[in-house]
């Protein structure tokens, strides 16, 4: 049965909120009893206080990660055994849908459709996928003569640090987990400081789905504190982070000051979504720029803001969009008709709107939006024309619902303009011809070109960025185990018979 907006508020009247942290395997306060609050960024009102774990509580988390780790129980259980505790708490997360899509939903702001969408289908899938590559991962045997035998193995890296963002946050910490799980390696994770709720949720299927204590850490907590506490941390192996490129750089920093831990990191961008003149503007392209630009209200990294397009297209875009902009409905975020929820805090809201502010007063057209006047952190979707490439709004990570639409006359000018950024983590490209296209993706430095509509791929495909975009290591994929894992060479010495 489809559930009203009212289903959703009798969930969130209801609910019972865990706000400890999960560490070694039960819940409990920090050290010096340091609290934080949450703030519901759509109505501006205080859900709760939770957590605040400082760097004694990350040490404490290590260490039981790292006896666990040493132990054995996961890092050396058979894969069948880890698979089949993931596909548990993948389980567990499928029955918990409802209530894990109304935190996040409350958290962060986010519509509850999406959230439906990412706890009760991408998260479990997720979970799922994983647990099948657990007993799927191989090493190799080198060719010797036949004095040797030597053996190439895989292994689990050990403990891993994970940070994680405020604008997917069940969904990335599924990411991190279900990867590193699979893996073998134990793991330290941190939840944004603006959307703990749901992550401590899944502490409490951990729990239940019967892994060991100590292998998954849940850690509350600022960024400043028990983020760089895992960054600094001598006993941690590795450490995934997904978030802004500037604390990126400071992960870089924390393992050159500690112990040259592994830093696996997935940035920010400003991705270009390019129409090139033999397109059609249809209906679905027209959506896939939609959606490219405002879905979870821009607050994506790989959101597709700078929309280059073909100078004789630029006013049937324009007046298309403008027509597609117009249907999106914001509003209470528990409410399944409402398209486009809040900004994740009022100080983002108002980051946001500086930079609106900004976009007309460097010279780009405001076509619609931009506006805020309404109870909690909302901005209706705003569209700029004639924006240029020396554009704050052109150059700088907005994070927010701003679309800038840049007029070129030649394939080689989008090229140009789309490749003249620090980032490079997605693009989207529209054209008819098939070797423009594959040539456009070929010349485009970036992690993902998607093809004639806007996506990221699915979990069989890697996702990361090229440049400040991040680093080396992908998430999804097989790919993602790459960072979770170390190899090893065994060289054995035999004798001919």
């Amino acid at each position: 049965m489809e559930m009203t907006k009212a289903d959703f508020h009798k969930i969130r009247d209801n609910i019972k909120i865990n706000t400890q942290a999960f560490i070694d395997g039960k819940f409990c306060e920090a050290e010096d009893g340091a609290k934080l609050e949450t703030i519901n960024p759509a109505t501006g009102e205080l859900i709760t206080s939770f957590t605040h774990c400082g760097p004694a509580d990350v040490d404490r988390a290590v260490k039981a990660a790292r006896r666990v780790f040493n132990d054995g129980t996961w890092s050396r259980a058979s894969p069948e055994y880890r698979k089949e505790i993931l596909f548990k708490l993948a389980e567990l997360v499928e029955q918990n849908n409802h209530e894990l899509a109304v935190l996040e939903s409350i958290d962060a702001g986010k519509t509850i459709s999406d959230c439906l969408q990412e706890t009760g289908s991408e998260a479990v899938n997720y979970f799922r996928w994983y647990a099948e590559l657990a007993d799927k991962t191989f090493g190799k045997v080198a060719n010797t003569g036949e004095d040797a035998l030597a053996l190439i193995v895989k292994e689990p890296v050990g403990v891993v640090g994970a940070v994680v963002p405020w604008n997917f946050p069940f969904l990335m910490t599924v990411w991190k987990i279900a990867s590193a799980l699979a893996a073998g390696c134990s793991i330290v994770i941190k939840p944004a400081e603006q959307t703990p709720l749901s992550a401590i949720k899944l502490g409490e299927l951990i729990s239940e789905a019967g892994i060991p204590e100590g292998v998954v850490n849940i850690l509350p907590g600022l960024g400043e504190t028990a983020g760089q506490a895992i960054g600094l941390h001598n006993d941690i192996d590795v450490v995934t982070f997904t978030g802004s490129t500037e604390v990126g750089r400071m992960f870089m920093r924390y393992s050159g000051d500690s112990n040259l831990k592994g830093v696996g990191l997935e940035l920010g961008g400003k991705s270009p979504f390019i129409v090139l003149d033999d397109a059609d503007i249809t209906d679905n392209l027209i959506e896939d720029a939609a959606m490219a630009a405002f879905w979870n209200g821009g607050q994506n990294c790989s959101a597709n803001m700078r929309q280059i397009i073909a100078a004789p297209l630029v006013d049937e875009f324009l007046d298309k969009m403008t027509k597609r902009v117009a249907q999106f409905k914001l509003g209470d975020p528990l409410d399944p008709e409402t398209t486009i929820g809040s900004m994740i805090s009022s100080d983002h809201k108002n980051m946001v709107l500086d930079y609106i502010n900004k976009g007309s007063s460097e010279g780009a057209r405001l076509i619609t939006g931009g506006d805020s006047d309404r109870t909690g952190s909302f901005i209706e979707p705003a569209i700029f024309d004639g924006v240029k490439n020396d554009m704050t709004i052109a150059r700088e990570e907005i994070f927010g619902p701003v679309l800038g639409v840049m007029p070129v006359k030649s394939v080689e000018e989008a090229l140009t303009v789309a490749n003249d950024t620090v980032y490079g983590l997605h693009a989207t490209v529209f054209t008819r011809d098939i070797d423009r296209a594959i040539s456009m993706a070929r010349r485009l430095p970036c992690g993902t070109v998607a093809i004639n509509g806007f996506t990221e791929g699915d979990i069989k495909t890697p996702f990361g960025g090229y440049k400040q975009s991040g680093s080396l290591a992908r998430e999804n994929g097989t790919e993602a185990l790459d960072q979770y894992l170390q190899t090893k060479t065994i060289w054995i010495a035999t004798q001919p018979i």
